[in-house]
């Protein structure tokens, strides 16, 4: 017996804020395709294909989430108001963040102009997450590692913003962010042992582990220029979490798939970029065959995941009640 076919109008109310983790992985793809075109002479036409690509799915995204929005305010309120889905809207500021960062070089102005207000934005957010965990109760259940987003965001906003802000501002930023990132983990690594497994939706968010630190060495090195011993622990510790996410891939293989998969493609992308802008730095072999390890991974891990999206999609088993 068929299920029942959902209403589109209701669809477009149950459109989850998650689903900028889309735009998150396909900047992060665009982006480390660029830098393989600088440092790994990858033909530049795949960046600037991805470039394309990605703007037009924030677009989309944005439109769509706007038009719930509009249509269904207590839906997006209810979502702004959830103990897990909270950390998810940040999502929203990284994704502009990073599409400041895959402009920066051919199209400065357009950079600027996601730039400015994508900081605002994550500032305000990052605030009100905090506060909301501050002024709630929240359940040691409710902790997975997308309490990361919020924070991921703040280090990430350096890597933009040299150039368009002072660098005591930049380094407020980075300041914030690797102190809560440091935080965070204690808190995770807390639940994570010592209490109930993740739930197995939140399983790919275990990859947002690797981000932190990758993208605290691209910002550490973009706003100093130079390369010493904090970064090569920065570098070291996102080689870490990406060695103890492959060893425990059997926990990743058999997940049934969820929005959440997208969470596996940034923090590959950001390691991967990590690893060239290293080799780039010290010319070491092992850098160089890291960096292509994980250009070869990360494509492959979205190609899976784009098609496990578009075939689930089809399915009508995207965007329903939970």
């Amino acid at each position: 017996m068929q299920d029942t076919p959902i209403p589109e109008q209701n669809r477009l109310k149950f459109f989850p804020i998650m689903m900028y983790a889309i735009v998150m992985g396909m900047s992060g793809l665009t982006i480390m395709y660029q830098k393989a075109a600088l440092w790994l002479a990858f033909p530049s036409l795949i960046g600037t294909a991805l470039m394309g690509i990605t703007t037009f799915l924030f677009l989309i995204v944005s439109t769509v989430y706007v038009t719930k929005f509009l249509r269904y305010p207590m839906a997006v309120k209810n979502e702004f108001a959830h103990p897990v889905r909270i950390n998810f809207f940040a999502a929203v500021s990284i994704s502009m963040l990073m599409l400041a960062i895959i402009y920066k070089e051919p199209y400065p102005s357009i950079s600027a102009a996601f730039w400015y207000p994508a900081t605002a934005l994550h500032f305000y957010l990052t605030m009100h997450t905090i506060a909301f965990w501050i002024n709630h109760n929240q359940e040691l259940s409710h902790s997975n590692p997308a309490w990361f987003i919020p924070i991921v965001g703040n280090v990430l906003v350096p890597v933009a913003g040299v150039g368009f802000a002072p660098q005591g501002l930049l380094m407020y930023f980075f300041s914030s962010g690797i102190f809560f990132w440091m935080i965070l983990f204690a808190i995770l690594l807390n639940r994570i042992i010592f209490h109930h497994q993740l739930v197995v939706k939140f399983m790919p968010t275990m990859f947002i582990l690797i981000a932190p630190p990758a993208v605290g060495f691209i910002a550490y090195i973009k706003m100093f220029e130079s390369f010493d011993v904090f970064a090569d622990i920065l570098f070291n510790l996102a080689v870490f979490f990406t060695l103890l996410i492959g060893f425990m891939y059997k926990n990743f293989v058999k997940i049934k798939f969820f929005i959440s998969w997208w969470a596996f493609v940034f923090p590959l992308a950001a390691m991967a970029i990590a690893s060239m802008l290293m080799h780039h730095h010290s010319h070491d072999t092992f850098t160089l065959v890291f960096s292509y390890i994980m250009i070869a991974v990360t494509t492959l891990i979205i190609a899976i995941v784009i098609y496990q999206t578009l075939l689930h999609m089809q399915k009508g088993e995207i965007c329903i009640q939970e």
